[in-house]
């Protein structure tokens, strides 16, 4: 599988061992993905490409203890559930799941009842957190394919380690820079006077137009415009229409106010991509914290009110790691269009896979590579 780095590309910071979301330790990410079908689009039977992700913040046996959170909206035009809640208390549980625009509300389902067999003597009432992105270019997304039990697979898969990138898991039917898009990751460690922490970026990258596109600060998107079907005006979406789900995940000890003030650094990495976030697009952003484990209270109150204690980084030494979100963000987008190969979905609909030799020729004539 190609990559950013492996491509070549001149990219800033160092990721840990995986360049994944995974490397922040505990994290797990597993995927359900549902390609079938070919031809016209038949609503309920297909084509189908679309499916599910799951990112475990503290993995699958550790769901329950929260970690510190926090949530921005860049555009709103896009849902995640159970934000509402994370911006009241700072504080994140559940696996977050990413699938399609219309399946928030099986993977809604489905987190719960993945919890209830998990800890079936719990009495806890849970938000799950579902984002999502829209992927009717492509799939056969009001024919309710993604039902609970996928979501369910999709948890179960989870894992830490290398992760999959590209048309897998919920980023299967997604575009981005009107080539084909989907699932992207990349890490960066951060030295904290004798420690060192790691930052972590997942993305599901169905976003912007292709003359935006922007590599290592070099325009290339109005060089790559010849083949851009999805730009046909008989396909009657909005330019740039899509979305961009970002998680941040980090094991450096942080307050749920500086969780927030990672994700608010989330656009700028985007932005180095070429976007600037146009108006049809949602893109929503979490950050989450496992640096404090069982600091944080979850439930309903028992026993001695006590308190709860938790261990940060001071707001002063905090720019490293707004630096390393722009990095791994930009580098998320980037490996996500590598990864992506072109892909043919409903009604004969192609998504171009992004053009490497071409972009290894325009790259290479402004020194780049």
């Amino acid at each position: 599988m190609t990559r950013a780095r492996t491509f070549g590309l001149p990219l800033p910071g160092i990721p840990g061992p995986h360049n994944a979301i995974t490397d922040v330790p505990g994290v797990e990410v597993g995927y359900r993905t549902l390609i079938s079908g070919d031809g016209p689009l038949h609503r309920g039977e297909g084509p189908v490409r679309t499916g599910v992700t799951a990112i475990l913040p503290r993995g699958r046996t550790g769901y329950h203890d929260p970690c510190a959170a926090g949530i921005h909206s860049l555009n709103g035009n896009g849902e995640m559930t159970g934000s509402h809640w994370i911006a009241e208390t700072g504080a994140l549980t559940l696996p977050v799941l990413i699938t399609n625009t219309h399946a928030v509300g099986a993977c809604h389902r489905g987190a719960i009842d993945w919890a209830r067999r998990e800890r079936p003597e719990a009495q806890e009432w849970m938000l799950p957190v579902v984002a999502e992105t829209w992927d009717g270019y492509l799939n056969d997304i009001d024919g309710d394919h993604v039902r609970p039990e996928v979501a369910i697979e999709a948890i179960d898969a989870a894992r830490g380690g290398p992760v999959e990138e590209g048309s897998v898991g919920g980023g299967t039917g997604m575009n981005c820079y009107e080539f084909k898009g989907g699932s992207g990751t990349s890490s960066r460690t951060v030295p904290h006077g004798r420690d060192t922490y790691t930052v972590g970026a997942f993305v599901q990258a169905n976003f912007g137009t292709r003359r935006q596109l922007t590599v290592c600060g070099v325009p290339v998107g109005a060089d790559l415009a010849d083949d851009n079907p999805i730009a046909d005006p008989a396909w009657l979406a909005p330019p740039g229409a899509g979305s961009v789900i970002v998680v941040i995940g980090t094991d450096a000890p942080l307050l749920p106010g500086q969780c927030t003030a990672l994700a608010r650094r989330v656009p700028l990495g985007l932005a180095l991509t070429g976007t600037y976030g146009g108006h049809s697009s949602g893109d929503i952003f979490l950050t989450f914290s496992t640096g404090n484990p069982g600091a944080i209270s979850g439930g309903f109150p028992t026993g001695d009110p006590g308190y709860d204690a938790l261990r940060f980084v001071p707001w002063n030494r905090i720019d490293p790691f707004y630096e390393a979100v722009v990095q791994v963000v930009e580098e998320a987008v980037l490996n996500a269009l590598f990864a992506a190969r072109t892909m043919i979905g409903r009604d004969g609909h192609r998504a171009p896979g992004l053009p490497q030799d071409r972009l290894k020729d325009l790259l290479g004539a402004r020194g780049v590579l």
